[in-house]
């Protein structure tokens, strides 16, 4: 799937939380929000893509998931938070070389005429929240428990994957079938990943010592060396140039995003624009991480997974925009979900995990937050179906209020934009409230009442600017006739 992903640092957000999010992008798809009770996990898991079959742990965490509502092709989980408070969002669709993929190919399955698997292939990012979320005590044995499976089931695609905890967030590329590097994002930094191979420096002494920042598969070493990897001329080790993509595609549909969302965070560090810009949309060399010129918010975080542009002559909406459309969006149509999942480390354990839940396309969704630490989440958040319900369902909500107002920009922008204030308003208000509440005593089925309160307002918000939107479009439809038309 493409997809965008945001890490930022806990110096480096607005309250010293680790924040990790991203668009999942699939063709549509329709999604809910649920808990998975230990009970509930499998003993043994089977990938319904590549037929392999794993046998899991014992005593399982609870954890969250943002799966597909269809599962026929699988469960695709997406994003959650176990009962630790560690935090995982699976994948990022990254890219790579014919070099990478000769040397180490994908492990896909063999079918036959009828479609019907022969023999198994990989874990792929259908699978991997679930065979890792519910085993892990912090972000670094995230890296560890994939690092392992990779290493011994390999992998059918190349995937970018996000593990944070309250003091670490850990980001994993992998490489060909059956390799892997990850790098601790600094504290102070955020990280900004567009569907291509991102980390741009590596050290491999640190990765084949102490691990203090970087891991990496067993055998890299001898990877890069024996099959010619390594296009490096200044002695140090850039993994984005030795297991990456080197495609015009890339230039109109990865670095793009790069650029606007380093230029939105970094906008006087480096200049942007003009003929003489340090960095444009189709730089290769975008820094995958940086130290951002204030500290970053979740609002910020919504709005550059929501951006298309703005104040660019790419603006597709834009009326007076040179290039509208030329470049991939960041924010774009066919998004299912989107989590900022927030670690936060100065409220107790039972309330530091927070899931900021957005469904469907950004530019025009709202997010509202949410303890995960609960047994279950309200219906409107979990109980989406494959039919339109808008009035039960925050996910088709979502859907109709974005389809209306993008064919309506002009006239609904306005709307959209106060609809997304006053949910992340109430978000923090009841969010404050209900953490004051909490510290007095309160259990854990208290954060149901406060989800349930979160899931009142958002319904609210969403039936109201649906009304709005639909009335602009209503106000321009081509069968609209009056007398004074003549």
């Amino acid at each position: 799937m493409a997809c965008t992903t945001i890490l930022v640092g806990k110096k480096a957000s607005y309250d010293g939380s680790t924040l990790i999010a991203r668009n999942d992008d699939g063709f549509f798809d329709e999604k809910k929000l649920i808990v998975v009770e230990p009970d509930k996990q499998p003993k043994k898991y089977k990938s319904k893509i590549s037929g392999v079959e794993i046998p899991l742990p014992e005593n399982p965490l609870r954890y969250t998931a943002t799966p597909s509502v269809d599962d026929k092709n699988g469960i695709w989980a997406a994003n959650g938070i176990n009962a630790k408070n560690v935090a995982m969002t699976a994948t990022e669709t990254l890219t790579t070389n014919p070099l990478v993929m000769g040397a180490d190919p994908y492990v896909k399955p063999d079918r036959n005429k009828a479609g019907k698997i022969t023999k198994a292939g990989g874990i792929g990012e259908v699978d991997l929240v679930v065979l890792v979320l519910p085993y892990i005590n912090n972000a670094r044995e995230g890296v560890i428990r994939l690092g392992a499976l990779l290493e011994q089931y390999g992998t059918y695609e190349p995937n970018g994957i996000a593990f944070a905890d309250e003091n670490e967030i850990w980001w994993l590329e992998t490489i060909g079938g059956h390799h892997f590097i990850a790098r601790r994002v600094k504290d102070d930094e955020y990280v900004i990943m567009p569907n291509q191979f991102g980390i741009d420096n590596f050290d491999l002494n640190d990765a084949f010592g102490a691990q203090k920042e970087y891991i990496c598969s067993k055998d890299l070493r001898e990877f890069v060396q024996q099959n010619h990897l390594d296009l490096n001329l200044n002695g140090k080790f850039n993994p984005r140039l030795v297991f990456g993509s080197h495609n015009d595609s890339d230039h109109v549909y990865n670095t793009p995003r790069a650029w606007f969302m380093a230029r939105y965070f970094n906008p006087r560090t480096y200049k942007w624009d003009g003929p003489d810009a340090d960095f444009t949309p189709e730089s290769d060399d975008i820094p995958w991480s940086l130290v951002p010129e204030h500290k970053i918010t979740v609002e910020e975080v919504k709005y550059i997974l929501s951006s298309y542009y703005q104040g660019t002559p790419y603006n597709p909406f834009s009326k007076v925009s040179e290039k509208p459309g030329v470049y991939r969006p960041i924010g774009i149509s066919r998004t299912g979900v989107m989590e900022i999942l927030q670690i936060r480390p100065y409220v107790a354990e039972e309330i530091k995990g927070i899931e900021w839940l957005s469904f469907a396309s950004n530019p025009f969704n709202a997010s509202i937050p949410l303890y995960a630490n609960v047994p279950s989440f309200p219906a409107y958040f979990s109980g989406t179906t494959l039919d339109i319900d808008t009035l039960n369902s925050y996910f088709w909500a979502s859907r109709m209020i974005g389809v209306l107002a993008d064919a309506n920009f002009g006239s609904c922008v306005q709307h959209i934009e106060r609809y997304q204030a006053a949910m992340f308003n109430k978000g923090h208000e009841l969010l404050n409230k209900y953490d004051a509440l909490f510290q007095e005593g309160k259990d854990l089925k208290f954060l149901e009442k406060a989800n349930a309160e979160m899931a009142e307002f958002a319904k609210k918000e969403s039936m109201g600017v649906l009304k709005k939107v639909t009335m602009e479009a209503s106000k321009v439809m081509k069968c609209g006739y009056s007398r004074s038309d003549n």
